[in-house]
This record gives C-alpha cells, sequence and structure tokens, in this order.
C-alpha cells in the first residue's frame, strides 16, 4: 500500500513528467532506437560514469544552460552561432537539438551513435566566418571543439554533483572526463583534459581568449526571456536558468558580472531544485537511460549506484 508520502507526491511527479515532455519531446529523437539490438552497450556501456551522470534530468538541464552562458564568452565560439543559428527566433529549439545529440551519444547503440556523429561534423563543416574581430573561425576547428566539449562537461558534472543526490566516488569525477572527450575527439576536437585537475589547468590557460561583450548580452538576454511551451513556462525558466548559474565557477561569475542579488537567486534556486530533483528521478522512470538498460540486461536502477 502506497504511504502517505507516495500519496502526495503521485500529482507532483504527474505535473512534472507533463513539464518535461513539453518542453524536451521525446519524438525529436524518434528515429534512434533505443531498445535495439540487444547487448549493443553504445559508446560508453551502463558500467561507465557517463551513463550515470547524463540521466540526472534537473543536473543535465541546469548543467546544459550553465554551459551556453559559459560558451557566450568564447568570441569565435559565439560568432558561429551569432552568424549561423537562428537562436533569436528558436532558443528552445537550439536547446532540443543540443539535448538530443548529447542523448544519442550517450545512450543509442554504437552505430546511430557514430551517425549522429557523422551528422554534426557535416553541419560544422558549413559553419565559417569572421568573427567582430576580424579574426577568421570554423566550427570544426579542433581548439573551439575543445571549448564547447569541456564547458557542457564540466557543466554537466557540476549538475549531477549538485542536483542528484547521489555521492560520488573520489575517481568519478576523471573517469567521466577521460570517457566523455571521446565524443568530442570524434567531432576533431584535440588536446581534450581528461581529469578535473586537466580541466581546471584548461580553464586557467582559455580564460586570458574570453570576453563578455555586447554580443554575449544579447544571447544571455534572449535566453532569460525563453518561454518553454509548458505552464508556469516564466517559474520554469527562472528556477533551471538561476541553479544552472549557481553551477558556474567563480571565475566566470566574475567575467559575467552577476550582482551580489543574481548570485543570491542562483543559490536560492539551486537549493530549491535540489529538494525536488526525487520527484524528477520518480516521473522519468522511462526515459532513454532506462531504454538503454534494458537493451543490455541492466536494471535502471544501477545508474543511480556507483560501482
Amino acid at each position: 500500500m502506497p504511504s502517505p508520502i507516495q500519496l502526495l507526491a503521485h500529482p507532483a511527479q504527474a505535473s512534472i513528467r507533463r513539464w518535461v515532455l513539453g518542453a524536451f519531446p521525446r519524438q525529436g529523437s524518434s528515429h534512434l532506437d533505443y531498445d535495439h539490438p540487444a547487448g549493443d552497450p553504445g559508446l560508453f556501456g551502463p558500467d561507465s560514469a557517463t551513463w550515470r551522470v547524463h540521466c540526472d534530468f534537473p543536473g543535465m538541464l541546469a548543467g546544459g544552460l550553465a554551459a551556453l552562458m559559459l560558451q557566450t564568452l568564447h568570441p569565435l565560439a559565439l560568432a558561429g552561432v551569432w552568424d549561423h543559428s537562428n537562436f533569436r527566433e528558436d532558443l528552445v529549439g537550439r536547446l532540443r537539438r543540443t539535448t538530443a545529440f548529447v542523448g544519442g551519444t550517450t545512450y543509442a547503440p554504437r552505430e546511430q551513435a557514430q551517425q549522429l556523429i557523422e551528422h554534426v561534423k557535416r553541419i560544422h563543416g558549413q559553419v565559417i566566418g569572421t568573427a567582430e574581430d576580424g579574426r577568421p573561425y570554423a566550427a570544426d576547428d579542433p581548439d573551439l571543439l575543445t571549448w564547447v566539449h569541456v564547458t557542457e562537461a564540466h557543466s554537466f558534472l557540476e549538475g549531477y554533483r549538485r542536483f542528484s543526490g547521489i555521492a560520488m566516488p573520489p575517481d568519478a569525477a576523471d573517469r567521466y572526463y577521460d570517457e566523455a572527450r571521446r565524443i568530442a575527439e570524434a567531432l576533431g576536437a584535440r588536446d581534450v583534459p581528461a581529469s578535473q585537475a586537466q580541466v581546471s589547468e584548461y580553464f586557467e590557460r582559455v580564460q586570458p581568449q574570453l570576453l563578455y561583450g555586447d554580443r554575449s548580452r544579447t544571447v544571455l538576454a534572449i535566453l532569460s526571456k525563453v518561454r518553454l511551451p509548458v505552464p508556469a513556462a516564466g517559474l520554469s525558466r527562472d528556477l533551471f536558468l538561476y541553479a544552472g548559474a549557481d553551477l558556474l565557477p567563480p571565475w566566470a561569475q566574475a567575467l559575467l558580472q552577476r550582482t551580489p542579488l543574481q548570485r543570491t537567486r542562483a543559490r536560492i534556486a539551486a537549493g530549491t531544485l535540489r529538494t525536488m530533483s526525487p520527484l524528477f528521478r520518480a516521473a522519468l522512470k522511462d526515459g532513454i537511460a532506462s531504454r538503454a538498460c534494458r537493451r543490455v540486461g541492466v536494471s535502471p536502477e544501477a545508474l543511480h549506484r556507483w560501482g
């Protein structure tokens, strides 16, 4: 018989499920078959740190938004988005496509994951231009690919640490960074950090190249007003945006000129999201991570434990 707490939680879980599927409908990745072929571990497999980190929805969404904030600081990476993306009209679509790529390369069978990578490589090959300062850029520039990857991997991991409620073993962060770099390298990145210490060193090296300029402000202003096609869209957006901002490294908080009030709101949002996280897990038991687990004959609950 369900406990009183479970009975009270059920309506909240149903609401959260509707919210998630409204914002990130699963038909966006319907061409991927996460159920077959049986036994195919994909690019990582159920014993990986990557499957564990990427199955935490609150951490991934807040982390993805944090990564986007970081990425606005690199003038060449931002130039490609500015010139070749429809982010002004469809920032939600851009977020959905990124989500589909990360989910697919993480959990899809190996052949389909590799096809996703090749598809993105073809798109990158068409994204070239000249930045505001006159420097040429190309989306397949190995250094820019490394920047985008590191901002995402760092943010996803920090999101997991903050919101999953699951303690990580001491070596888990290094395992995650070493695994996740496979995708970046497959896309053409080079000198990709493979440990937590190397990521810290990378951020220290790259900071002189970063700039919080007018374009950064424009993208972040659009992000602050984006409307997800869900109930209470503004409240939902602000919760995840502020929680994502709380994941930013101190140096990025300073470079983005975040005010004391913004930082306080971010801490409050992060605390709220951390409290809500178990409801997300309960509401999303049939997602692509669970399907991938069943494909390889493993209980989805295994992803909530570290071996």
